[in-house]
Formats: C-alpha cells, structure tokens, sequence
C-alpha cells in the first residue's frame, strides 16, 4: 500500500513509500538532496520496514536533530503502528 508524508526539519518535501507485507516495495522523496535520495531509495528497496527503521533510525544531518533516512524511519514506524 502506498503512503505519503511529509518530512519534518528536513530539505525533502514529500516522501511516498510503498509497504506491502512489511516490505519496501518503492520508495520516492520529492526535493532534497536528489543524488542521495536515489541512493537511499535503491537500497531500501526489498527490505523489511523494520530493518530499515532499525538501520536509518536517529541519523542527523550537520546540526539538524533530524535527517531525511531519520524521516523515512520515523514515517515508516507511523506506517507500521497505524497497520497494526
């Protein structure tokens, strides 16, 4: 099932996530660093959601207290719980 949200503290503006059976199926963030993005999205793809909350779960960037795999993480939890 697909699911929008927008990430807070962040230069991405919107990340559309894709779960189905617990698994990232696709990934999609709009703005921010569009090269790294990418990167973050090959990498996630076909990983359970846990893991991946696990592995990008309380990552900064510079002095932000946040980041845009921190905001994945977060919204992905979201996703989770709401499923539950």
């Amino acid at each position: 099932m697909k699911y929008q949200f927008r990430p807070q503290g962040v230069c991405s503006q919107m990340m559309t996530v894709d779960v189905e059976d617990g698994i990232v199926r696709e990934l999609q963030v709009m703005g921010g660093c569009d090269g790294n993005l990418q990167g973050i999205a090959q990498l996630v793809r076909g990983r359970k959601a846990e893991d991946v909350i696990e592995l990008l779960g309380g990552i900064r960037c510079g002095f932000k207290e946040t980041s845009c795999p921190d905001q994945l993480a977060r919204g992905l939890a979201a996703i989770l719980a709401e499923s539950k």
